[in-house]
């Protein structure tokens, strides 16, 4: 049952590149063979749960062992305006003597009758994993009997990790809700501005900067999916007129799906970038029009646009000159391979290359119109390689997820993280100024031209220093009467070593300098460090004694002593400044 689930989505007729292909590769499936380690953060399990987690008021179990759950909170930075029972972690910890005796779909069973009664959430999914696909444990039969008992919808998610990648897992959780779940309830409020966005996870909040443009022009999200969503709102999605596919790599299936049954139309779109969230709202007014709600929708949302690019526009004018024709590596995939792209060109940034390895073929074709004749497009690119090019001075900066962000900072090179982690909103125009402004920060952060400066010291790890001399000069001291400058009471100008060692010889003298020895060239003297056949005294305090020896003052000094004591009076320190 679960190989025909697979074959049936690996035969999607939404999916152009697998349109593309012949009658024998089409069966062949879209799965790449996983490699060993390669399901680690990248099965279908992670991404069947990576799909439905942020489903706010349901709880999530996942029935394996206790290593398939890993940490589910804050996993995915979505943002949750209700209830945080989703971030929690629930599995029921098979262990090998379950397994033996078979007693997994009775610790199933028990695990959903604990927590509906200790949490009383409004569904629970439970995931299935490689374990318990593999001995055979009936989630399905387990599921439905405990919903009949306990009057909670239980949804069996058929997401066992060896079935393929983490994209055939997002779409195995779309086939999840539209068997169990969407069509399930029927509101009492249904309009004709209704509409469903999937694929849009709310990652840092960024959907509730996009959802206030669309209250204005009196468009009502029926469920956003799966971003700070809510069961019922995802149950009652088939009443919807018009659906937006954010990630087409993952819910398009779902979308195409939609259509067919209920016949809702859907289009593809994106949030990020000025011009594109424009071209979303247009797109979305006229569906809905065209479906039946009123004519002055479309005319509302050009005057709405008008007036939101205008204002992101002078936002984001003073950030052109400081990052146009800055260079910039966009190691992500799906929907931002594009998506940034264009948002990055509104404000006349290079990008030097863009990974499309989870991209459809949709996405390249727009990432080719975006960047015409050199589109810079990689499947996948060796860390090796990336350390390379970013060391090579041939990108600005790195905008990626946070398994290559120490690529990027061992490379010496500014980066940004753009993926789920990420803690700032980038959706909508807000978003695109805020995207804008966190990378000239990356770029502008003083601390590059620090790291990036040679160390001050030499193979075997001595000092490299420049010691400026103060030559004598008649002029009259800027400082009060009375008082000396430092250079003037450590020998009026004469750098030294030490107070009471005389001067060295001068350059032309015919010695050779040695370790530690200062030379002077006009008005700048340099320790040269060259080798010696005497043993050099590398102990801490000489080492401290030749680095501060013309900047000591004497505690005799009386200059010095008025001074202090009149800095201190106040306190209860002693004269010689000790606390």
């Amino acid at each position: 049952m679960l190989k025909d689930k697979v074959k049936a989505l690996f035969e999607e007729p939404a999916c152009g590149k697998n349109q593309a292909k012949s009658e024998k590769d089409r069966k062949a499936g879209c799965s790449k063979p996983l490699t060993p380690g390669a399901a680690a953060g990248g099965c279908a399990f992670d991404g069947a749960k990576i799909a439905l987690q942020p489903v706010t008021d349901a709880a999530h179990l996942i029935h394996g062992p206790l290593a398939c759950e890993g940490n589910s909170w804050d996993n995915r930075g979505s943002g949750s305006s209700g209830s945080d029972l989703w971030r929690r972690s629930f599995t029921t910890d098979l262990t090998e003597l379950d397994i033996v005796t078979g007693t997994g779909e009775k610790k199933l069973y028990k695990a959903i009758r604990e927590i509906t009664q200790r949490f009383s959430p409004a569904a629970v999914f439970v995931y299935a994993t490689c374990v318990t696909a593999l001995i055979g444990d009936d989630i399905d039969a387990v599921c439905k009997a405990a919903a009949a008992k306990y009057g909670v919808p239980v949804i069996p998610v058929q997401s066992a990790g060896f079935v393929g990648s983490k994209n055939l897992g997002n779409k195995i959780a779309g086939q999840a809700l539209l068997d169990h779940v969407i069509g399930t309830v029927e509101p009492d409020d249904v309009g004709p501005t209704d509409v469903v966005i999937l694929g849009e996870f709310n990652l840092a909040g960024e959907f509730w900067q996009v959802k206030p443009l669309l209250d204005r022009l009196g468009i009502k999200v029926r469920a956003c999916v799966p971003g700070d969503a809510r069961y019922a709102e995802i149950a009652a999605a088939h009443t919807a007129r018009a659906t937006m596919v954010v990630c087409s790599t993952a819910l398009v299936g779902l979308a195409r799906q939609m259509q067919e049954r209920w016949g809702i139309p859907y289009f593809e779109g994106s949030f990020y970038g000025v011009l594109d969230t424009s071209e979303s709202l247009r797109q979305m007014a006229k569906l809905l029009v065209a479906r039946g709600a009123p004519a002055d929708l479309i005319d509302r949302t050009e005057a709405l646009v008008a007036e939101e690019e205008a204002r992101a526009f002078a936002r984001l004018e003073p950030y052109k000159a400081r990052l146009a024709g800055k260079r910039v590596l966009l190691n992500t995939g799906g929907v931002k391979s594009w998506s940034v792209v264009a948002a990055l060109m509104e404000v006349g940034m290079d990008i030097v290359g863009t990974s499309v390895k989870k991209s459809t073929a949709e996405d390249r074709e727009r990432i080719k119109i975006l960047m015409r004749e050199d589109p810079h497009m990689f499947e996948s690119m060796a860390p090796r390689d990336l350390y390379r090019m970013l060391a090579d001075g041939e990108a600005d900066i790195m905008l990626s997820g946070g398994r290559t962000q120490f690529i990027a900072l061992k490379a010496r090179t500014p980066w940004l993280d753009i993926n789920q982690e990420r803690v700032h909103p980038y959706g909508g125009y807000d978003g695109m100024v805020e995207l804008v402004k966190q990378i000239d920060i990356a770029l502008h952060n003083p601390i590059w031209t620090q790291v990036r400066t040679p160390a001050p010291w030499d193979a075997d790890g001595y000092l490299i220093e420049t010691v400026v001399s103060f030559p004598a000069t008649d002029a009259p001291s800027p400082l009060p009467g009375g008082e000396r400058s430092r250079p003037q009471r450590a020998g009026e100008g004469v750098p030294t070593l030490e107070r009471d060692v005389p001067p060295h010889p001068a350059p032309s003298a015919p010695t050779s300098p040695h370790r530690g020895e200062v030379m002077e060239v006009g008005a700048t003297a340099t320790v040269h460090q060259l080798p010696s056949t005497a043993e050099p005294d590398v102990s801490f305090a000489a080492r401290h004694r030749k680095k501060f020896a013309e900047s000591r003052v004497e505690n005799s000094d009386p200059d010095y002593l008025a001074r202090h004591r009149k800095k201190f009076k106040t306190t209860d320190a002693d004269d010689m400044g000790e606390c």
